[in-house]
């Protein structure tokens, strides 16, 4: 067998014992603990095994490319004209912020650490304002300044600035909670208002400055599908993680590519569930079914906004494949969890959608649409076969095929109300 060992032990056993020096002791005892020694050998396996494990619970660790600061900061002189090429030498530009703004507080550092701690300095005049002047734009769908992107000379003027001030001081001294300063927006009496206008509002506030009614503002587009998956009960609420691809019509990506064998592969599973966040987004092609509701291309920073009515966005909620597959998974949740009567599956399905019942009106003209719908189904069983066969995740084989398309088209008209795409 001393052919099949390795060739530097091979050449430490042609000598005698007595000739071994230290380091070729050491080369045999480590050859016999990891290759012939039994308990050697069942460690070197665990060891294997733990080393792999940290490995693995490595790669799941998400690493960011970060910068850091030279040891010793380079000078930065004024340019003549703006040209990189033409500094003017004798004047240097120090480290700092607009002298007409607060400076760094004592002790901070001229560089982005200190930058950072004078941003979020307790006194900073602008930092708490801005944030939950921008919070407030998404409720009221107007800022308290409604150039929320311009707090300078040439922005707005709050309309409310004891309020502004109020909301900014609070939610500095309770730790710039975020949630704790939603909730007490939500909780006001006058987020709480009804949002109908009188004639006497609308003669007095026509842009509801003075906050006499309620908002009214349409869901953005991410908001929009989220609510569509969370009502069919299929939104996967995982946070963290790697982009996502769910469903996009095909042969986008193909167009945009200069060869067009650019090819869109799409996820399945719970990742075509997971919130809109997480969406992976092609600058050059970004997802149809929100850029329909205005969901910026991200090619720049968008502070606010624009807000558009098309009928191009209700082709998205009435025929995209996600929403169709929610409709399904919402129809199947509220056949199964709404009774067995329609009135009783309908209020279910309003208190799901809109957190109140169904009224008069809307039980009359859902009943029509389901009726007629569930007629059409029972004549043409395949064509309520196709609609239950849009998007992967299966079906509930328990339920009438009639029936389930018939609350498909339902639930689909619920999705388009104008009190579930609006808040």
């Amino acid at each position: 067998q001393g052919s099949e060992l390795p060739q530097d032990i091979h050449n430490v056993l042609k000598l005698a014992a007595a000739e071994w020096d230290e380091d070729q002791l050491k080369v045999l005892e480590k050859y016999y603990q990891s290759k012939l020694w039994p308990e050697g050998l069942e460690r070197a396996a665990q060891i294997a095994a733990l080393e792999k494990n940290e490995k693995d619970l490595l790669n799941l660790i998400p690493t960011s490319m970060v910068m850091g600061d030279v040891p010793k900061g380079r000078d930065t002189f004024v340019l003549m004209r703006g040209h990189y090429a033409s500094p003017v030498k004798d004047e240097v530009i120090k480290p700092g912020v607009p002298a007409f703004l607060p400076e760094l507080p004592e002790g901070a550092p001229a560089n982005r650490l200190g930058m950072a701690q004078w941003l979020v300095a307790p006194d900073h005049p602008l930092t708490a304002r801005v944030t939950v002047n921008r919070y407030w734009s998404m409720f009221f769908g107007k800022g308290i300044v409604p150039t929320i992107d311009d707090f300078g000379t040439r922005g707005a003027r709050p309309s409310h600035p004891e309020l502004l001030d109020w909301l900014a001081r609070d939610f500095v001294d309770h730790g710039w909670d975020i949630k704790r300063t939603i909730k007490q927006i939500m909780m006001s009496a006058t987020y709480r208002q009804a949002p109908h206008v009188t004639e006497q509002k609308r003669l007095l506030d026509p842009e509801n400055i003075l906050l006499s009614r309620g908002p009214r503002r349409r869901h953005q587009g991410e908001f929009i599908r989220d609510n569509a998956l969370m009502l069919a009960g299929i939104l996967n609420d995982r946070v963290g993680g790697p982009s996502v691809k769910p469903y996009q019509p095909p042969r986008i990506w193909n167009e945009v590519s200069l060869d067009g064998n650019l090819k869109y592969k799409r996820d399945d599973g719970k990742k075509l569930y997971r919130r809109s966040m997480y969406t992976y987004w092609k600058r050059s092609a970004p997802m149809p079914n929100m850029m329909a509701f205005d969901a910026p291309t991200r090619e720049k920073c968008v502070i606010q906004r624009q807000v558009t009515n098309t009928p191009l966005q209700a082709l998205v909620t009435m025929n995209d494949e996600q929403f169709v597959e929610a409709s399904r998974l919402f129809a199947e949740r509220i056949i199964k969890e709404g009774g067995d009567t329609f009135e009783s599956r309908l209020d279910h399905a309003f208190m799901l959608a809109t957190a109140r019942p169904a009224d008069a009106l809307r039980r009359r003209v859902l009943k029509k649409l389901h009726d007629r719908q569930y007629e059409v189904f029972l004549a043409d069983p395949e064509r309520g076969a196709a609609l239950l066969k849009v998007g992967d995740y299966p079906r509930a084989t328990n339920m009438k095929e009639a029936e389930l398309a018939a609350w498909t088209m339902t639930a689909s008209a619920i999705f388009n109300l104008d009190e579930s795409l609006t808040h």
